[in-house]
């Protein structure tokens, strides 16, 4: 095998991941596509240390830590495919195919945006998905839920934490009594009618009857997709109420023996301080396996 471990992913869980078996003094390769899922947004927040800082800096400090050790290798490329290979795993990149004894898959997932004029370019910016992660820095201003479906619900019920809340239906769902009951003990105001695109210097929900809405921030529960290599490995998945993730235990282990998850593709819902605690955890366990030989 050319490798202890191949990390497929180099953003905060992969390189989080990377550190723990490198530390170990395993040969480590990461392969990266360079596409965090957090590229859009201009600043990270909620991790210790690091709160307010760019992603894409503390991606790169992390990059530079983890190449210090002599063990680690680098691969800017998106990976082909995966498969089984003797007592571990192949990957292939292009004409180049690696080997390996264990894998960790790191890939993140790519949110799927509701085709909507306006919400692209402002998609982390002013249209956001964790409020956790960006509501603070709205400053309990205007804040929307835009309805995909009826899981933003859950959205439309956190958000009055952050700010006064507007949930536009926009005809994806109607609450029944009893939801609408909890909204407005949340004191959560409801547009119906449907929404016709985002406009303005931030974001200002414009109605299909010509209804303008201002506000600081909007949310949305998008739906997510994964890179699709845990299902050509036979990985059991796990389906969500915003799409699949791969089945791990409290190890981070999938199905597959041999095979880890961590970060976004491996959870339901992520932020840099979640993937950062997956991949430490996802690189311990693939180290204990190839020690214990599990």
């Amino acid at each position: 095998m050319d490798h202890d471990v191949i990390i497929i992913g180099g953003s905060y869980a992969g390189l989080s991941a990377g550190m723990q078996l490198a530390r170990a003094r395993r040969r480590v390769l990461v392969i990266d596509a360079g596409e965090r899922r957090n590229r859009y947004a201009p600043l990270s927040h909620g991790f210790l240390t690091r709160d307010g800082e760019s992603g894409a800096d503390i991606a790169a400090i992390a990059r530079d830590q983890l190449l210090r050790y002599e063990t680690v290798e680098w691969l800017d490329a998106r990976v082909d495919a995966v498969a089984q290979a003797g007592e571990g795993f192949a990957v292939s990149v292009g004409e180049q195919v690696r080997t390996a004894r264990r894998l960790v898959l790191a890939t993140g997932v790519k949110d799927e945006l509701p085709d909507l004029p306006g919400l692209a370019q402002r998609w982390g910016i002013h249209v956001f998905h964790c409020p956790y992660c960006h509501g603070y820095e709205l400053q309990q201003g205007r804040i929307g839920v835009l309805a995909l479906s009826e899981m933003s619900m859950h959205q439309a019920m956190m958000l009055p934490d952050w700010g006064a809340t507007t949930l536009f239906l926009n005809e994806a769902f109607e609450p029944d009594a009893q939801q609408l009951a909890l909204l407005a003990g949340r004191g959560v105001a409801i547009v119906r009618g449907r929404v016709a695109r985002l406009d303005g210097d931030g974001v200002a929900v414009v109605m299909g009857d010509g209804e303008v809405h201002a506000l600081d921030g909007l949310f949305i529960a998008a739906r997510v997709r994964s890179s699709g290599l845990a299902e050509q490995l036979g990985c059991v998945m796990e389906e969500g109420p915003w799409g699949s993730t791969i089945k791990t235990d409290a190890t981070k282990a999938t199905s597959v023996p041999g095979v880890f998850a961590c970060g976004d593709t491996g959870r339901p819902a992520g932020s840099v301080a979640a993937a950062v605690g997956d991949g430490a955890m996802a690189g311990a366990a693939a180290h204990r396996s190839l020690m214990f030989g599990l």
